[in-house]
């Protein structure tokens, strides 16, 4: 029996939403982009490094928009987002804080990263007591030839 998804994703750059785009075209999951304060992050990549740096260092993660639907209605939450020094990206760490302790599904995580995403699984489980299966992560560069990859991962999460 299929599960019951959740797409759940937040893009700085555009890049994680053509890949929840195509989740979600493969999956027909509901998806929701997650979206913050307008102003929070920069358009500079690094500026955007060094406020989500500070961010963690202070504890002060940035308050999602999003009014989130029950996600223990899901059996399947698809999280994705783009990797920021090897870590989820700010907002992807204030979802996963109010994902409910009684969450009895499974996450699995989907990333775009620019490189150094080697420790991105382990951080991001790290972040949710909830079970966390193996992730799918793309380069942005290689994004368009992916859809193959894509396909095969939801097959596998299914």
């Amino acid at each position: 029996m299929a599960k019951k998804a959740l797409i759940l994703y937040y893009s700085w750059s555009g890049t994680t939403a053509k890949m929840a785009q195509a989740l979600q075209k493969v999956s027909q999951a509901t998806a929701i982009e997650l979206t913050v304060k307008p102003g929070t992050f920069s358009t500079d990549m690094y500026q955007t490094s060094d406020i989500a740096k500070q961010q963690l260092a202070t504890e002060s993660l940035p308050m999602l928009n999003n009014q989130l639907p029950d996600l223990n209605d899901y059996d399947l939450l698809l999280v994705g987002g783009p990797v920021w020094s090897g870590e989820p990206a700010t907002p992807v760490q204030q979802l996963l804080k109010q994902v409910p302790a009684n969450y009895a599904g499974i996450i699995a995580p989907f990333y775009t990263s620019a490189g150094g995403d080697e420790q991105y699984q382990a951080n991001f489980q790290k972040l949710t007591a909830a079970r966390v299966v193996k992730g799918l992560g793309l380069s942005g560069s290689s994004f368009s030839n992916e859809t193959t990859t894509i396909n095969n991962w939801w097959k596998q999460l299914n």
